[in-house]
């Protein structure tokens, strides 16, 4: 597929990459967290707002929903025409940008506007041939859970790409300063855990037990910039797999709350159902990938963010469908014990807390 590129290898790479976060993006969302996610927000570290960094999702909580039906519907779908139907949108800034465009490319969590209080998304719920319904939500500024994605080719001639250990010291270094709960190594390789509270007192303890704490505690604000932080990162020659952890996954599975290993034969399973053979009524995923991988530019509708509608809708319905079988894909490193189920139930433990 990659005959186009001077480096087919690194294109392939790059392509694999994008699956990785789809295969993410796409499991968020079957556990009915799309309206809580923001792609490629800046989040900024704890008490330090001078630095700030690029997350691929992060997820925050919604503060006001509504729904806003278009009908007929124009295609683009723009903020300005969503507007017409929600008034509270009247006096701010939109974002020139587009929910779905004339080419029929949809633009996941679009953000129509920045507010004092916090990004305003929207997503498209239905469409058909003469209405649309968007769901749009006004989040909270701060988020409650934090996903990054890391997945590192190898490169020509050698045992393992030199820029490994780099990546996860890079992924490291966020997942340890973005949250107010902090970590401290004691003499024994145990963490402790240290977070201040809403009213100026410290709290410590091991820090998997004052973790389920805070997470588990019905106030929002008891625990101001707490965010869970997770990690999903894959093989291919580079992170060994779960059982056989070389130093970069050893870095990152002490660092991130939550490190999920996307085994080798959960992205082939991906790739042979849904781009190589796929049944019946999922060809528009695979009709997607191959129309954005031919040596153009600008042509690319099968990411996180920008993707065609039908190979949205096709995705959404493949995971929906497949939950349990997909829990099957990923390893979850740390924390030892856990799976991903309980991942799902702390996320949506912390998103139903922070609704208004």
């Amino acid at each position: 597929m990659f005959d186009y590129a001077s480096d087919k290898k690194k294109a392939a790479g790059r392509a694999l990459g994008t699956l990785v976060e789809i295969v993410a993006y796409y499991t968020f969302c079957a556990w009915e967290l799309s309206d809580h996610i923001v792609i490629e927000r800046k989040i900024e570290e704890f008490a330090n707002p001078d630095i700030s960094h690029n997350v691929e999702f992060s997820l925050h909580p919604v503060k006001a929903r509504q729904l806003a039906t278009l009908n007929p519907v124009s295609l683009p779908i723009t903020p300005s025409k969503i507007k017409r139907e929600l008034p509270f949108l009247a006096g701010h800034t939109l974002k020139s940008v587009q929910v779905l465009g004339k080419n029929l490319i949809r633009k996941n969590a679009t953000v129509l506007t920045e507010t004092e209080s916090g990004p305003v998304i929207a997503n498209i719920e239905a469409l058909d041939d003469g209405c649309c319904w968007l769901s749009v939500c006004a989040l909270s500024p701060d988020p409650f859970a934090i996903v990054e994605c890391k997945r590192v080719g190898v490169q020509e001639g050698m045992k393992k790409g030199p820029q490994t250990i780099e990546k996860a010291k890079q992924g490291s270094y966020v997942a340890r300063s973005v949250s107010a709960l902090q970590k401290v190594r004691l003499r024994n390789g145990q963490f402790q855990g240290v977070i201040e509270t809403s009213d100026g007192e410290f709290r410590s303890g091991p820090y998997s037990s004052l973790q389920r704490e805070i997470i588990n505690n019905p106030s929002l604000t008891a625990f101001p910039g707490f965010i869970l932080t997770i990690g999903v990162v894959s093989n291919h020659g580079n992170w060994f797999t779960s059982d056989n952890q070389n130093k970069e996954l050893k870095v990152l599975a002490q660092s991130y709350d939550w490190l999920l290993f996307l085994t080798d034969h959960g992205l082939a399973k991906f790739i042979n159902d849904l781009l190589l053979e796929p049944v019946s009524g999922f060809e528009p995923v695979r009709n997607a990938f191959t129309e954005s991988y031919q040596g153009t530019r600008g042509t690319n509708k099968f990411t996180k963010s920008r993707i065609d509608f039908e190979a949205d809708k096709t995705l959404r319905r493949y995971f929906a469908d497949h939950s349990t079988e997909i829990e099957s894909w990923f390893n979850v490193i740390s924390p030892e014990n856990r799976t991903l189920g309980e991942l799902q139930s702390d996320l949506n433990t912390l998103a139903r807390r922070g609704e208004s």
